[in-house]
């Protein structure tokens, strides 16, 4: 089985995650995707939700498709690296391939991130295109591991970003599963918070 680690702060999940998963899913890319929200000691984002309701927002988006999940692995109250990540779905899944789904945007500064190397050379990552990026240097840059970097063909990032989204959650509806939503405006998540 090919299983896809989806990792990020979904702050809040949004419909763009949802089509990339099942995109993937769809097309054969992998079996299996595993949403992993990060966890608030997570040092590049100050405004995060706290982790329980994060992951209840990616429970709510993904409990109606059976080949999707949510990990509450990185939800800890120390930082989580991305490798230990892999790795422990590896240690789960020892006789399965794990991929990791990125965007071009994460690609292009992977090297610099802890044990970046490694993680390009022990695990199949599946490469998300953002309209913006210019993938054709980042697959020259990154030659050495183009056995495990996949760039996913027929889907594009949408330049949707969460910020947004937060900002004004009742006109951004039709970026959120409507039981997110519900959820969302049920709880008074965002109210006054980028």
């Amino acid at each position: 089985m090919k299983i896809g680690i989806f990792g990020g702060s979904f702050n809040p999940p949004h419909n763009m995650h949802k089509k990339i998963a099942l995109f993937l899913l769809d097309k054969g890319y992998i079996d299996k995707v595993i949403f992993v929200p990060t966890g608030t000691k997570y040092r590049y984002k100050n405004n995060l939700l706290p982790n329980n309701i994060r992951y209840e927002m990616v429970k709510i988006m993904t409990d109606k498709e059976p080949n999707m999940e949510v990990s509450s692995y990185e939800l800890k109250n120390h930082l989580v690296s991305t490798y230990e990540t892999l790795d422990h779905f590896k240690s789960i899944y020892p006789n399965d391939e794990i991929y990791f789904i990125c965007g071009t945007d994460n690609l292009s500064y992977i090297d610099t991130w802890k044990r970046g190397e490694y993680i390009l050379d022990n695990y199949h990552l599946l490469i998300i295109k953002r309209v913006t990026d210019d993938y054709h240097e980042l697959l020259k840059r990154f030659n050495k591991y183009e056995k495990n970097i996949i760039m996913v063909d027929g889907l594009e990032m949408d330049d949707v970003s969460s910020t947004k989204i937060r900002s004004d959650i009742i006109n951004n509806k039709d970026y959120l599963d409507e039981d997110v939503l519900k959820y969302i405006t049920s709880n008074h998540l965002y109210e006054g918070k980028l």
